[in-house]
């Protein structure tokens, strides 16, 4: 069950676990229950309480949606799918190259899946990730020879050694390890010295074809692109191949614009960086019609032979047509047109024209004001409590970079309160605000306060987002668990269930979120239908089950989740 409760906020493992023989035996024994298919641990509040009822009927039709058939086609297109039969290169108007399909696909198939041309954890993860698997691990063996890679174990570091041994030699040498772009830039062209710059017949383009944007670059950031440059030329060893400036600017600057991020192992969090090659040429679109899921892969049998490797796959949103040009999503929807374009200029070096920010879809709703029977909100009373929004958004940041997240809450309830009434429930800073004090809220454990801001937050975002947009899937569930924690079944099993159908799409059945959230929605629909059946008996038995476990903090909210596909400065 820790993995359920590590989806309560962005990245926290468990608050309480609950073993089988003292909750779900007992209701076995009254006849409350026949089976328990994943109950050997179970999730509980601090207090049994009653179920929400305020929004039923929306929550009903969550439940039902849920429960439904999913939109999600099982065909050899929904596996993993690593040749590129469904899409092919083309010019696209306006863009440059891209990938269009060649072949009808829908939600929840596989485009193409593709391992990374190179990948290496960021400096700040040096110490906690595996550099083989990337996943966290609390015990890392470190490698005896240049004492800077960690691995989870010896099957782990036979992986990586192919990847890692000039590496180790030249960190041994230098006397340190470098920056992440350095590292990943020395890994890159020591695969392309051995292998060239196609190494797989599935990629679509070298990398010398890949944009660098090095005449794009501000002043202040060359400044940072011209030590990286040096810092890799004092690093790169004299027994390897040498290379000039342009070819290693070239690299570096690919690595700048089209370096992916690369998640831990359950996809929560960024924890490094990786050029995919054949992905540099999938372009953006603010409302597109696939997204990019990376899957670590299984490297811990013992034989090799049975490993799978880390790659991304590009799955498809909804039904696409032969012709139609594929998209991802390079930032997160939930920002204004205007401020999505400053942001792809910024970092990408385009100008977006795509039909949600030429049309500036839905910004009047990221900014609406409240109806008050009927009536709309005087726009001054809306722009005079969007800028105090803004302020106390900027507060609330420095507090959480902070960890003082008792004055994280007292800076969100306090806007919150100004807001009630005042700003729509699809408000952006709104909903920013709601989503920190849930996740927050969870970590402190206080369950009931943060599933009524979970729930606010989650009915914005389906207003909002794409249907099958994954940041939705991943935000139901999260505020899926925190209801169930907090001890509302029948919301939790509904969120639940809504999720479970988003991820199925966005992740695919083999993903490790997805696993855990089938069991979760099975655990769930267990416990909703004792609660059904009993609903005194459902609830004295979570009592009597929290009262036979001993309270622990959960682990503190991370502030670097995955926002944003690809890598930002």
């Amino acid at each position: 069950m820790q993995m359920f409760d590590s989806y309560m906020s962005a990245e926290s493992p468990p608050a309480f676990t609950v073993a089988c023989n003292t909750f779900c035996s007992p209701l076995k024994a009254l006849g409350s229950i026949e089976t328990h298919p994943v109950c050997s641990r179970a999730s509980t509040p601090r207090t049994p309480v009653n179920p929400l009822h305020g929004t039923a009927e929306a929550w009903a039709i969550l439940v039902r949606a849920g429960e439904a058939q999913l939109p999600y086609r099982s065909s050899s297109a929904s596996e993993k799918t690593e040749d590129m039969e469904f899409v092919e290169v083309f010019d696209s108007p306006g863009k440059g190259r891209g990938l269009r399909a060649i072949k009808e696909v829908w939600a929840g198939d596989v485009l193409f899946a593709e391992p990374p041309f190179a990948s290496v954890v960021f400096d700040s993860h040096a110490s906690s990730i595996c550099h083989s698997c990337f996943r966290r691990q609390e015990k890392l063996q470190r490698c005896g020879q240049c004492r800077f890679a960690q691995y989870c174990d010896r099957t782990c570091q036979r992986a990586a050694w192919e990847e890692h041994k000039q590496e180790c030699a030249a960190i041994k040498s230098y006397g340190k390890a470098p920056n992440e772009n350095v590292r990943l830039a020395a890994r890159i062209l020591w695969r392309q010295d051995k292998e060239g710059s196609v190494v797989l017949d599935t990629q679509l383009t070298t990398l010398e074809e890949l944009e660098d944007h090095l005449y794009d670059i501000s002043e202040d950031d060359l400044k940072d692109f011209k030590v990286d440059i040096h810092n890799f030329l004092d690093f790169w060893p004299r027994s390897s191949k040498p290379h000039t400036v342009d070819s290693v600017s070239h690299i570096l600057g690919v690595i700048n614009c089209n370096g992916f991020m690369v998640s831990d192992q359950r996809g929560l969090q960024a924890v490094g960086v990786g050029l995919f090659p054949n992905l540099c040429l999938v372009n953006h679109d603010c409302w597109p019609n696939c997204t990019v899921i990376l899957n670590n892969g299984n490297q811990s049998a013992v034989d090799s032979m049975f490993h799978s490797q880390k790659r991304i796959e590009l799955r498809a949103l909804g039904k696409i047509s032969p012709g139609e040009e594929v998209t991802v999503s390079y930032v997160d929807y939930l920002n204004l047109s205007e401020d999505r374009r400053r942001l792809l200029k910024q970092q990408y070096f385009f100008d977006c024209t795509c039909e949600h920010c030429t049309n500036k879809t839905n910004d009047d709703l990221k900014m609406a004001g409240a109806l008050l029977e009927g009536e709309k909100v005087p726009e001054e009373t809306v722009k005079e409590v969007t800028e105090y929004s803004r302020t106390m958004l900027e507060k609330m940041e420095k507090a959480r970079i902070e960890a003082n997240y008792n004055e994280v809450v007292k800076i969100c309830r306090e806007c919150v309160e100004k807001q009630e009434n005042v700003l729509a429930d699809t408000h952006i800073y709104q909903l920013r605000m709601w989503s920190t004090l849930s996740e927050v809220l969870s970590y402190l454990q206080f369950f009931e306060d943060a599933a009524t801001y979970a729930r606010k937050m989650v009915e914005g975002y389906l207003k909002l987002y794409h249907p099958n947009n994954a940041q939705l899937g991943m935000a139901t569930m999260r505020a899926g668990v925190t209801h169930w924690q907090a001890g509302f079944i029948e919301i939790a099993h509904g969120m639940i269930c809504k999720a479970y159908a988003i991820l199925m799409i966005t992740h695919g059945p083999t993903h490790p979120i997805t696993k855990d959230l089938e069991a979760m929605r099975m655990q769930t629909e267990m416990e909703l239908r004792m609660f059904k059946q009993n609903e005194y008996i459902y609830h004295s038995m979570r009592e009597a089950a929290l009262k036979n476990q001993p309270m622990r903090m959960m682990a503190e909210p991370v502030t670097e989740s995955i926002k944003n596909l690809f890598r930002r400065k």
